[in-house]
C-alpha cells in the first residue's frame, strides 16, 4: 500500500552511498536561423549557458534534493573542470564527496547546444577518456568506497562507462555491501550483466536491456521472459526496465511483474532522467517501500525531471504534486455528476492509469477519513470518491443527519490532494457507481470484512482488488456529532 506522506517522512532519514562516473554538464541555449556560409551546418546564436554536476553526480544531486543524504565517490582529472566540480560538490547541501584524482585523464565534460525555442538538442561535444581506471586509481577508488559502506542505508552504482566502475571496483563494493546486509542498486552500462552479480536491483533502459539480453524487449511479455534469464545471470532480486514514454516494467525473481505507464507530461529534456529514477528508487527502497511503491515514486520523479530543461533535480514537493496531481484544481472542478464520469474514465483509461474507488457519507471529515483516503490514493493513479447524497445519509443515519449538506461535504472532500474526483450518488449503496467505474482497486476501512464491501464481486470479477485500510481508533462522525450535541469538547 502506497502512503506517500509516510514514505516522504522516511526518505529524509536515509543515506545513500553513490559510486559512479562524475562529469560536468554544460548547456548552451540559443536560436538557429541560418546555415553557416563556411559549411552546411546550422549556426546557433548563443544566448545563455548553464553548467550542472552531471553523470553520477546528478544522481547525488537528486538524492539530496529529494531530502536524503548522499555520500558520493567519483573520479576527476587534475584540471580546471575537475576543480570546478569538486568546489561545486562541496557546496551542495546534503552531499558528502570523496573524489579520487587521476592525473592521466581529463575530467569528463559534455557540452550540449540546444535550440531555445524548440528545446531541441542540436549538437553535443564530449571531452573524456572512456576507459577503465588504471590499477593504481582502481585501488584508490576501492579504498575510498569500502570504509563508507557501513554508514549507508543503501548503495547505488551509477555506471556511465567512463572508468570508475571497473569489474574489480564493482565486485568489491557489491560483496562488501552484501556482507554488511546493504542492498545495492545498479544503473548499468555494460551489456554483460554478470559483472553486477549479487546486486539487488538492475535498472537498464530498454535499449540497454535489449542489447544485454539479445531480446526485442518490445512488450511486457518479452521483457518478463528475458528478465528471468538475466536475473539468474546477475543473481539479482529484480530487474527494472525503463521505457521512456512507455513507462517502466519491473520483474522480480519470484515471478511478479509490475508495469506503470509514463505519467502524461510535456517532455522538455530527457537529459539525466535515468539519474532521477535511480535516486528516487534508492531512497524509496531504503525508506522501506515495497517494489510497486518504489516504482511509482521513481516513475513520478522521472515525469517531473523530463518536464524541465537541462540536467534537472526533483524535490519532494514536486514529487508530491505529481503523485497527487489534482491538488491545484479548484474544488468545484473535482465534483462531477455520474453522467459526466464517463469522459474522465475514458481519458484515464487511454493513459492506462489505475483507477481507485472508495465511498462514504463523510459528514464531518476527521483524521480517520483522511487516513483511508490517503491510503486509497496511494494504491492507484486516480481516486474517485462516491459520496452519499443528503437523502441517502438521512436514510442510513436517521433524522438530524447529515450535519453538512452534500455540496459542502463534496467541496471539503474535493479540496483534499488525495481525491481526484467526487461523485454524489442517491442510492443507499454505490453499487451502480462501482459498476460504471469498474475500479482497479476498491478501498474501505478495516472495520469491514472483504465480503461485506459493497461491489467487491464486481471489482474482483474484472481483475481488480479490494483493499482494507486499518482504521484510526478514536474517530467516528457519529460520536463527534453526539459529543457536539451534548456540549462536550
Amino acid at each position: 500500500m502506497f502512503d506517500f506522506d509516510s514514505l516522504a517522512h522516511a526518505i529524509v532519514r536515509q543515506t545513500v552511498l553513490c559510486v559512479g562516473d562524475l562529469m560536468l554538464d554544460e548547456f548552451v541555449y540559443g536560436e538557429v536561423s541560418r546555415i553557416s556560409p563556411e559549411a552546411p551546418a546550422p549556426v546557433i546564436a548563443a544566448q545563455r549557458s548553464e553548467t550542472n554536476i552531471g553523470g553520477a553526480g546528478n544522481v547525488a544531486r537528486n538524492i539530496a534534493s529529494l531530502g536524503g543524504r548522499c555520500i558520493f565517490v567519483g573520479m576527476i582529472g587534475e584540471d580546471e573542470v575537475g576543480v570546478k566540480l569538486a568546489v561545486t560538490l562541496a557546496q551542495q547541501p546534503g552531499i558528502e564527496s570523496a573524489l579520487v584524482h587521476d592525473p592521466a585523464r581529463p575530467t569528463t565534460r559534455k557540452v550540449r547546444f540546444v535550440s531555445e525555442h524548440f528545446s531541441t538538442h542540436m549538437l553535443r561535444a564530449d571531452w573524456e577518456l572512456a576507459q577503465p581506471a588504471s590499477a593504481e586509481i582502481e585501488q584508490k577508488l576501492i579504498d575510498a568506497v569500502l570504509p563508507l559502506i557501513p554508514r549507508a542505508d543503501i548503495v547505488l552504482l551509477s555506471d556511465y562507462a567512463k572508468g570508475v566502475l571497473t569489474a574489480r571496483v564493482i565486485r568489491n563494493v557489491i560483496d562488501t555491501a552484501k556482507r554488511l546486509g546493504k542492498r545495492v542498486i545498479v544503473d548499468p552500462k555494460s551489456a554483460n550483466f554478470a559483472i553486477y552479480r549479487g546486486a539487488t536491483l538492475l535498472t537498464p533502459n530498454r535499449k540497454e536491456f535489449a542489447e544485454a539480453t539479445r531480446s526485442r524487449a518490445d512488450s511486457d511479455a518479452n521483457i518478463a521472459e528475458a528478465a528471468r534469464d538475466a536475473m539468474y545471470l546477475a543473481d539479482c532480486e529484480a530487474m527494472l526496465v525503463t521505457q521512456s514514454e512507455h513507462g517502466m516494467t519491473l520483474v522480480t525473481r519470484t515471478g511478479d511483474m509490475v508495469h506503470v505507464p509514463a505519467l502524461p507530461v510535456k517532455v522538455r529534456d530527457v537529459s539525466g532522467a535515468g539519474d532521477t529514477v535511480a535516486a528516487a528508487l534508492a531512497l524509496a527502497l531504503a525508506a522501506g517501500a515495497d517494489w510497486e511503491s518504489a516504482l511509482r515514486t521513481a516513475n513520478a520523479a522521472a515525469a517531473v525531471a523530463v518536464s524541465k530543461t537541462g540536467t534537472a533535480t526533483v524535490t519532494l514537493a514536486e514529487l508530491r504534486r505529481k503523485i497527487l496531481p489534482t491538488a491545484s484544481l479548484a474544488a468545484e472542478q473535482k465534483i462531477a455528476a455520474a453522467s459526466d464520469l464517463e469522459a474522465h474514465l475514458a481519458e484515464w483509461r487511454k493513459q492506462d492509469l489505475r483507477v481507485g474507488f472508495t465511498n462514504g457519507c463523510f459528514d464531518i471529515l476527521h483524521p480517520g477519513h483522511v487516513k483511508v483516503l490517503t491510503a486509497a490514493r496511494g494504491a492507484c493513479d486516480r481516486l474517485i470518491v462516491g459520496l452519499n447524497s443528503d437523502a441517502s445519509v438521512r436514510r442510513l443515519k436517521g433524522e438530524g443527519r447529515p450535519v453538512q449538506d452534500e455540496r459542502a461535504r463534496a467541496e471539503v472532500l474535493a479540496a483534499l490532494e488525495a481525491v481526484d474526483l467526487v461523485v454524489i450518488f442517491e442510492e443507499d449503496t454505490p453499487i451502480r457507481l462501482i459498476e460504471q467505474v469498474r475500479p482497479s482497486v476498491l478501498v474501505k476501512g478495516g472495520d469491514y470484512a472483504r465480503e461485506q464491501v459493497v461491489g467487491h464481486e464486481i471489482v474482483e470479477a474484472n481483475g481488480g482488488e479490494v483493499l482494507l485500510v486499518d482504521i484510526l481508533q478514536g474517530f467516528s462522525t457519529t460520536s463527534l456529532v453526539q459529543r457536539a450535541r451534548e456540549g462536550r469538547a
